[in-house]
């Protein structure tokens, strides 16, 4: 399930935001990250804009957190706008015309645009609109640390590369092991500990194809009315 949120800019352009109802703040298991929830639920309750750049490997859980600031202060009925650069086919750069005006923007996976001169010198130019404003909040997520993006428009670099910056820690087997059965709590189940052991031995270990398979799980229990046990996982899994 998911909730979308059509962002209207000046450039007469809209961007629907599809926000996974389960990818919120209460639904992260935090592992090694109390500082970056922390810094992010600080920016996130300051009425005044500022800027935070965090990143990991892909499937570290950066969508998520982007997901989550967008769901808070949506539910908060302020304007957000999330932007997320794997997908940039599917809009172009001016979509970011305006964006100075919401109160926050987020910009998942920026990695994806280097080397792309009309999509960097977008993103320049709404973050020095941005600080000219302070209004807007501004969260960035990349693959690495700014400056070893290789971004071409080395002033992009160097923006990004001011304020805070944090490393999104992955999650040990022990911490994926609790934050599946976390999960499984919040949509109503428990998680046997030797079937989230099994899970986390026979399938690709990042977290969002871990919740996904998941939900298949929840939902196929539903239906054969059976409790989950690793024969049943096997036998829904095909494994």
């Amino acid at each position: 399930m998911s909730k979308e949120v059509l962002l209207n800019t000046p450039a007469q352009l809209s961007l629907p935001l599809y926000l996974p109802d389960d990818e919120t703040f209460a639904s992260f298991y935090p592992g090694d990250n109390l500082s970056l929830l922390a810094a992010l639920r600080s920016m996130l309750a300051q009425e005044h804009g500022s800027y935070l750049y965090f990143w990991s490997r892909k499937g570290g859980g950066r969508s998520h957190l982007m997901h989550a600031a967008c769901a808070e202060l949506s539910q908060r009925g302020e304007a957000v706008g999330y932007v997320p650069l794997d997908k940039r086919t599917w809009f172009v750069p001016e979509v970011m015309d305006g964006m100075e005006q919401l109160s926050l923007v987020t910009i998942d996976n920026i990695e994806c645009i280097v080397g792309d001169e009309p999509w960097e010198m977008a993103i320049f130019n709404l973050y020095n609109r941005i600080q000219e404003t302070g209004r807007t909040r501004l969260i960035i997520s990349g693959n690495c640390p700014p400056r070893q993006l290789n971004l071409n428009l080395p002033d992009l670099a160097s923006r990004l590369d001011w304020g805070q910056i944090y490393r999104l820690q992955a999650l040990s087997d022990d911490q994926k092991a609790a934050a599946l059965q976390m999960r499984a709590r919040l949509r109503g189940f428990e998680l046997p500990e030797d079937v989230s052991r099994f899970l986390l031995k026979r399938l690709e270990r990042d977290m969002r194809t871990l919740f996904q398979t998941l939900v298949k799980l929840d939902d196929a229990s539903i239906r054969a009315q059976r409790k989950l046990t690793i024969p049943f996982v096997k036998e829904i899994l095909a494994l």
